[in-house]
């Protein structure tokens, strides 16, 4: 490449560390950085904004990269994503317009641990009280936790997220279910876990019921208002996976009018959440805003191999590349 500065642009760093994470000093005299960390989902916007550079570097799916966004930024060479891959990036159509695509690996656990900070907080009512105690609330004990020992975890999905979450459900003495479309008594049987044969009985039967499903076009609300309406009145539904996995409007009017105890939700359908949303008026509701990738294990990972594939690029031997 020429010996003119390359633009860049950093989007959606939220926590402003994409420089905190990693060295760039092997290549930040070859580049023009501007960051972005505000959110849009606006196209107009984005191609306005994002039409003078030539790398951009994503961070996992907070703004999406379809193919009418492509088509808008002449610029472009190559896309710096976070992670092994990203759902929200045309790959495919990227690669016509001759924009490589890399990603990242990862370090740590963070989701699994997340998944299991969002329950318990969750079904302990850790934040209810915790915001009770800061405010000098009386009496000292309002809220009453559910025990886990002897009670169910239902998996919609036994992957290595959903089979790792199993056996720490089993630490805590729970019987643990599990369904997915593609889940076999077989693979059940090798993970540990109980198979559910259909998605209605493992509702029913679950205390707990905890999402970790891939967001795909077959996926997408997967879980429907009439499968909510089978869980037990004493249930909690837990969502760390993506919001458009659920029927949004069917959760919040479940939770609405109390027919379960309660959720934990780290996604949502929009992303950030609006302001105004009714998520956030909701009482019965542990919400994080999708934080169950974020470490600092992991954006070392992600930020440190995010400036390996710029150097590669740009040296014209692109890595991690994504097909």
């Amino acid at each position: 490449m020429s010996s003119e500065r390359v633009r860049v642009a950093i989007l959606d760093d939220y926590q402003n560390v994409a420089f905190k994470f990693a060295d760039w000093s092997s290549i930040k005299d070859r580049l023009q950085i501007d960051t972005f960390p505000d959110t849009t989902n606006d196209e107009d916007i984005l191609a306005k904004r994002l039409e003078p550079y030539a790398i951009i570097c994503a961070m996992r799916e907070r703004t999406k990269f379809r193919a009418s966004l492509l088509d808008r930024l002449p610029n472009l060479r190559f896309i710096a994503t976070t992670g092994p891959y990203n759902a929200g990036i045309d790959v495919a159509y990227a690669k016509t317009k001759g924009v490589v695509v890399s990603g990242t690996g990862g370090k740590g656990n963070s989701t699994l641990e997340h998944i299991w900070a969002l329950l318990l907080a969750t079904v302990r009512y850790i934040t209810v009280e915790d915001a009770r105690v800061k405010a000098g609330a009386v009496p000292w004990q309002v809220t009453i936790p559910f025990g886990l020992s002897g009670r169910t975890l239902g998996l919609v999905g036994v992957g290595r997220l959903g089979t790792a979450t199993g056996r720490i459900a089993k630490a805590f003495g729970m019987e643990v279910i599990g369904w997915s479309p593609n889940l076999t008594p077989e693979r059940a049987e090798a993970t540990g876990v109980t198979f559910i044969a259909t998605k209605e009985e493992l509702f029913r039967r679950s205390d707990v019921l905890s999402v970790q499903m891939v967001l795909s076009e077959r996926t997408r609300h997967l879980i429907t208002g009439a499968d909510l309406a089978l869980l037990k009145p004493t249930a909690f539904f837990i969502n760390t996976s993506r919001g458009p996995l659920v029927d949004e409007e069917a959760l919040i009017e479940v939770l609405r009018e109390k027919r379960i105890a309660g959720a934990g939700l780290d996604v949502f359908d929009e992303e950030p959440l609006p302001l105004n949303h009714s998520i956030r008026q909701l009482s019965n509701v542990t919400l994080s805003p999708h934080t169950g990738y974020v470490s600092d294990s992991n954006y070392e990972a992600f930020w440190g191999h995010t400036v390996e594939n710029i150097a590669a690029f740009l040296d014209g031997r692109p890595t991690r590349v994504i097909d």
